[in-house]
């Protein structure tokens, strides 16, 4: 059985030096995109656009669902610019019966 623990095989093991696959100039030049466990730039930017479109879905959904709920309306819908008329829900004295 082989030892590969010796100070001769360790220094031969260190000197090893990795040589480069060889490429033919003929062949395609490729190169190996930049990725994060193979999350790539354009991926990411994909995932991130259908993300977005997502939450901008569920963000107007939830205006919308919720904007009928007084404490919403008031603390929080009526605080953005165009919605502050139109949001508001005052009875005007003529027609308050009481």
């Amino acid at each position: 059985m082989p030892v590969y623990n010796t100070p001769l095989t360790q220094n031969l093991l260190k000197r090893a030096s990795y040589s480069p696959p060889y490429r033919s100039p003929y062949g395609p030049q490729y190169t190996v995109a930049t990725h994060w466990h193979g999350i790539t730039l354009p991926k990411l930017t994909k995932a991130g656009t259908i993300a977005g479109g997502f939450g901008v879905a569920a963000g107007l959904f939830a205006v919308f669902f919720f904007g009928e709920v007084p404490r919403v309306r008031k603390d929080v819908l009526q605080k953005l610019p165009f919605f502050d008329k139109y949001l508001d829900r005052t009875i005007p004295p003529e027609d308050n019966p009481f």
